[in-house]
């Protein structure tokens, strides 16, 4: 395989409606791995679907150098398809079962091919992404969206791709999974182009991919380093601002004086030309040259400050338009030690079975404790959320709320009302906040001038996740305590940091269920419980 996997040239593509994505992109991507990184709305994994012939450009083209593996972020999660027929190797099994049974016709042999070892590779790859315990006749919608992540992942591993495309790969993996993931990944010898917000893999990579502008811009190293070099092009960026604003400041004031000059020396000329007694043809003469005289010296200050103007609006376009959620939130604050949920030998089944072993699950929270709640996929980690919140009921046990609001983020972020708009919906959960101050409000979480007034349907994740998170904590009256089910699932890095900035403003209780180990490291977690084999245990914390 040679050292350029992808080459896209002068690529196009608009939506339906006309709405442009990209106009013109070339860009190409190198072996190894590389990871693609954007705002949600970029067009990231549009991208990704151009390169796997998914959607077609309407000017420019993509040539793929190998055999390639694609793996989309929308994976169905429902069906009657077996392990095998998700796999791709259905069909090559049923060869082998049939040639073992002593049929020997030649299609078999045909079907087969070269993979006489299919059923082995096919073992060994599932093995390594957590999923060995599998059967092959086993059915899609029996399985959980992690598994079939990793289910996936795997099938496009069995293609043998020299390249790999993935999209949020680790999107619905727990732990354990992800960790078999990055191992995996690790072990890559091809060329990989992976979009995701986990962190934790896109350090793992050899260069970030940034779609910028309408532009890939390549970063060496990893995403570490990548957020390295952006901070110093942001200084860089800044302080060009503050040197251009101060030399445009100098032109206008030389301007000004070269301006107050002229217009003295203009009237000392009149008074010595009129006491002189010269004529007044001569008189005239010498008035219109010092008028020339001063128009050139006032359009040459004119073109410098022109020339600075200039160089400040380059120097602001330079610099990245990353607006950050700015925050007090004292109404939130908690006591320490007051015990805000106490639930004692909780016990509920989902779907028939039993969430909580033996006599059932104890939780206390207590004060403004930052919680991390982790725990396989499937464990009960949501269910348990849902009984604090106390829009589930527990089968059995004992469950004590304090005095005061518990606020519940669930994945779907379906706590707002989409036909209204991010200011409506706002009005509802803080009646008596003046309208005014409502507008203040969410202008401090990005949402400014007609952005307030869109209804809350057609909000991005990041965007939906910003209201929701303006109506939940400005509530009336303030919730004490939140809960977060996979808060980051979906978000871009720059909404997670807002996420994160916003969480770490907050001075309540809160328990996040999450995944994401660098999320969980900003925002300050205190203690961690596991939930697993049907025990909530205490973790340890980092």
């Amino acid at each position: 395989m040679s050292e350029t996997c992808v080459v896209a040239s002068g690529l196009s593509f608009s939506w339906p409606d006309d709405t442009p994505v990209f106009d013109g992109l070339s860009f190409t991507v190198p072996s190894g791995r590389t990871g693609l990184v954007a705002p949600n709305g970029a067009g990231k994994s549009t991208l990704l679907k151009l390169i796997a012939g998914v959607l077609r450009p309407a000017a420019g083209s993509v040539t793929v150098d190998g055999v390639l593996g694609y793996l989309p972020q929308d994976l169905p999660l429902t069906g009657e398809p077996t392990v095998a027929e998700v796999l791709g190797v259905a069909p090559v099994l049923r060869a082998l079962a049939a040639v073992e049974s002593g049929d020997v016709a030649e299609e078999h042999f045909t079907t087969i091919g070269n993979d006489w070892d299919v059923e082995e590779r096919t073992r060994a790859q599932l093995d390594r992404l957590g999923l060995g315990d599998l059967a092959l006749d086993r059915r899609l919608h029996t399985l959980s969206g992690g598994q079939v992540v990793s289910l996936g992942l795997a099938a496009q591993l069995l293609k043998r791709p020299d390249v790999l495309l993935l999209d949020e790969p680790t999107n619905n993996l727990d732990l354990d999974a992800r960790h078999q993931l990055y191992a995996v990944l690790d072990d890559w010898h091809g060329c990989l182009l992976v979009v995701s917000h986990d962190r934790a893999l896109l350090d793992r990579v050899d260069r970030i991919a940034e779609i910028e502008g309408g532009e890939v811009r390549f970063y060496g190293g990893n995403f570490t380093e990548y957020e390295r070099a952006v901070e110093a092009a942001r200084e860089v960026a800044e302080k060009n601002i503050r040197t251009v604003e101060q030399e445009l400041k100098r032109e206008k004031r030389e301007m000004q004086q070269a301006r107050e000059r002229a217009a003295r020396r203009a009237g000392n000329a009149a008074r010595n030309l009129g006491s002189a007694g010269l004529p007044r043809i001569f008189a005239g003469t010498m008035k219109r040259n010092a008028q020339e005289s001063a128009g050139k010296a006032s359009g040459t200050h004119a073109a410098r400050v022109g020339a600075a103007k200039a160089r400040l609006d380059e120097a602001e376009r330079a610099l990245r338009d990353e607006q950050q959620i700015a925050l007090e939130l004292p109404q939130t604050a908690v006591p320490a030690g007051r015990t805000l949920f106490l639930g004692e030998r909780l016990r509920a089944a989902l779907g028939g079975r039993e969430l909580f072993a033996g006599e059932g699950a104890d939780l206390a929270i207590r004060g403004p404790e930052r919680i991390a709640l982790t725990g396989p996929n499937g464990a009960g980690k949501s269910t348990l959320l849902r009984i604090v919140h106390g829009d589930l009921e527990p089968d059995s046990g004992e469950v004590k709320r304090a005095d005061g609001r518990i606020a519940y983020l669930s994945q779907r972020l379906d706590l707002l009302d989409g036909d209204l708009t991010v200011a409506g919906n706002l009005a509802e959960f803080a009646p008596a906040m003046p309208p005014a101050e409502r507008m203040n409000l969410l202008a401090r979480f990005l949402f400014r001038g007609a952005r307030a007034h869109l209804p809350v349907g057609v909000l991005s994740g990041g965007e939906r996740l910003r209201a929701t998170l303006a109506c939940v904590l400005f509530a009336d009256p303030a919730p004490q305590l939140l809960l977060l089910d996979e808060p980051t699932n979906n978000l871009d890095l720059l909404s997670t940091a807002r996420l994160e900035r916003a969480l770490n403003a907050y001075q309540g209780a809160f328990v996040v269920v999450s995944h994401d180990e660098c999320f969980l490291a900003e925002i300050g977690i205190d203690r961690r419980l596991r939930l697993e084999h049907g025990r909530l245990l205490e973790a340890a914390t980092s």
